[in-house]
């Protein structure tokens, strides 16, 4: 008991759209949907650069930055 197999889901899936109709679940799953790209959006604009937080530099930008900065310090 505690590991349902894929016709114990058919039962519930089956039973679920009796009670709330084909109709309600569509819209159900339009919502979720909805929600995901939601979440997908904000993680992306996090991931955009702000004053308060500057991009992150690769490695080869790292690099190349410092060598400008003792390039110009030594001048």
């Amino acid at each position: 008991m505690g590991s349902f197999s894929i016709w114990h889901w058919l039962v519930v899936f089956g039973i679920v759209l009796l009670l709330f109709g084909t109709g309600r679940v569509s819209n159900l799953m339009g919502d979720l949907a909805k929600g995901v790209k939601a979440f997908k959006k904000g993680l992306q604009e996090d991931d955009e650069p702000t004053p308060d937080k500057p991009k992150a530099l690769s490695s080869e930008e790292a690099a190349a930055a410092a060598a400008k900065k003792d390039e110009a310090h030594n001048h």
